[in-house]
């Protein structure tokens, strides 16, 4: 915690004011945007762009990491308020930073504690699948906004509006960069301008309503923005604690995974760490200043701070410097913000989430992983289909589920000698020698109660098929080299085994145990009394001993 600051130097200083001004022009928009979204007044997302920032700068790992409003969190907190307050109403508001109370506590808590593999329950497949249901839900819920009311009855001026501004921001998207590039700027200037687009679309925008009076016409506006810091305070309801809860832990669980995935994209880039349980602590914080300040539940964002990264940032005091500009635009009057037309802040929000649509890990995973791809596909019909919320839970079910699926059908592999080496491989693969009167199996699982059944099973169908076959088997070798964990249910799995085999005067060994595993046989009968065969410190040991060689066995 503000190591970065101990640590800071001057020449780091020029690269922050810069990064620090460009992102403050990105967030003064978007901050708007993403509150309209979030069904909330457009000045809360300035609100919540100023104190949360600078509250995770204290506590948080990443030195580029860019904190404050995104598309998916407002979209789920939405869809949350919906049904306990009207949308821009001031209940609202007071639900949404109670939102961010419950979010950011839970966050803070987590990082105490240490629970920071949570991460882990959500595979990247079903987090391609929410943020894909959650770019199209937000898409559709502005086309109105686009086009000034319903599409059938499309407001004429608005829509003239939106959709040039929409024309404009995915032209300069695709090609202003590369029209800078060739006048001469440096291809990092020149990305950095391109992300300023939708900045200067809005004040053509902007000018263009308030110099020809559009709003006489009916073209809507974001309207009056008070002037001034928003007081720090904190406002809750008390009949809303139970309904909130759980979107809240919901939304906190959205936050961490959606910081984590920009802080990690860009730590890998400047060859730093980030300490998972640092940025809960650090989002934590920065959603309880969100709660204090007038704000709602706020997170990383992925493009925020790849520009960050881009314009030049070292370190945290770049947010900060975001954070004193758009003070700095709250303190002077406000007139001209209440100009922005609400088609061209719609094709901003559009431009940016469709960028959320991820098609390329659809396409990786249907090649590599049917399983995955059918996970990432059910998890974006659940948010289109059912909600946000429960598309979230359908993804971390989906999630668990593909691993206690995978966990419960263990690969397990009939194995030989490589012919004149002591290299033992799959038969089904490779070219191998065998032992006539030998089943080699290797398990390449660990051996607990969730799989212990398919491993009898698949070994009992490996005897049958011998036999079937007219090959006697007198002596079964299980090769443990993959198995690190053996638990109750998988050491009686193992006596029940060996019980049946001697049965059958079929003798059960064991190769290549590891130590820890060891250990734990150790303290069992298993070992020294019930095993009808012996336990060899390799694989090639046993062969040589079935073989009637000598060996070395435990």
């Amino acid at each position: 915690m503000l190591i970065w600051l101990k640590n800071y130097r001057r020449d780091l200083l020029a690269g922050d004011i810069g990064a620090g001004i460009i992102v403050a022009m990105m967030l003064i928009p978007q901050g708007m945007a993403y509150a309209i979204v979030a069904g909330l007044p457009p000045v809360t997302g300035l609100y919540a762009s100023i104190l949360p920032p600078i509250a995770y700068a204290l506590f948080g790992s990443s030195m580029v990491q860019s904190v404050g409003p995104m598309a998916i969190t407002s979209l789920m907190i939405s869809t949350s308020l919906a049904p306990l307050a009207p949308p821009g109403s001031a209940l609202s508001v007071v639900l949404a930073a109670q939102m961010a109370l419950i979010a950011g506590a839970l966050l803070f808590v987590s990082g105490i504690f240490r629970l920071g593999f949570v991460a882990s329950f959500l595979s990247r497949p079903v987090m391609s699948g929410f943020t894909t249901g959650a770019a199209l839900l937000i898409t559709g819920g502005q086309l109105e906004p686009l086009v000034g009311g319903p599409l059938a009855a499309m407001h004429g001026p608005s829509t003239i509006i939106g959709l040039t501004s929409l024309l404009a921001l995915w032209l300069a998207k695709q090609y202003l960069s590369k029209g800078l590039s060739a006048l001469g700027l440096s291809t990092r200037l020149a990305e950095t301008l391109a992300k300023l687009a939708p900045v200067f679309v809005l004040v053509v925008a902007t000018t263009a309503v308030a110099l020809l009076d559009l709003t006489q016409v009916g073209v809507k506006i974001v309207g009056e923005i008070p002037a001034g810091m928003p007081a720090i305070t904190l406002l809750v309801s008390g009949e809303h604690w139970r309904p909130l809860f759980m979107p809240a832990l919901l939304i906190a669980f959205m936050i961490f995974l959606s910081s984590q995935a920009a802080a990690q994209s860009l730590a890998h880039r400047r060859g730093e760490r980030i300490i998972t349980n640092h940025e809960l602590l650090g989002l934590g914080a920065a959603n309880l200043a969100s709660a204090v300040s007038g704000g709602f539940p706020v997170t990383g964002s992925i493009s925020r701070s790849a520009v960050n990264y881009t314009a030049g940032a070292n370190t945290p005091l770049a947010s900060v410097i975001s954070a004193a500009l758009i003070v700095l635009a709250l303190s002077v009057p406000t007139s001209w913000v209440s100009w922005l037309p609400l088609p061209a802040l719609a094709a901003t929000i559009i431009l940016a989430v469709l960028g959320m649509i991820d098609f390329s890990t659809l396409k990786d995973s249907w090649r590599y992983d049917r399983g995955d791809a059918a996970a990432l596909l059910a998890t974006t019909a659940g948010v289109l289909l059912v909600g946000v919320e429960q598309g979230v839970i359908l993804g971390v079910v989906l999630s668990l589920a593909t691993v206690i699926w995978r966990a419960s059908r263990p690969h397990i592999a009939v194995i030989g000698r490589i012919p004149g080496s002591e290299h033992f491989r799959n038969v089904e693969r490779h070219q191998v020698e065998t032992l006539s009167d030998v089943l080699a199996v290797r398990v390449d699982a660990d051996l607990f109660f969730g799989n212990v059944d398919a491993v009898v099973s698949h070994l009992e169908l490996l005897l049958k098929a011998r036999t079937a076959a007219h090959r006697p088997t007198r002596h079964v070798l299980l090769v443990m080299s993959a198995v690190s964990l053996i638990d109750t249910t998988g050491l009686y799995a193992l006596r029940e085994i060996n019980d049946s085999l001697r049965a059958e005067q079929i003798t059960l060994h064991l190769a290549e145990v590891k130590g820890p595993v060891m250990d734990r046989l150790q303290h069992s009968d298993l070992v020294g009394k019930q095993l009808s065969g012996q336990i060899f410190l390799s694989t090639a040991d046993a062969f040589r001993a079935l073989q009637g060689e000598d060996s070395w066995s435990i």
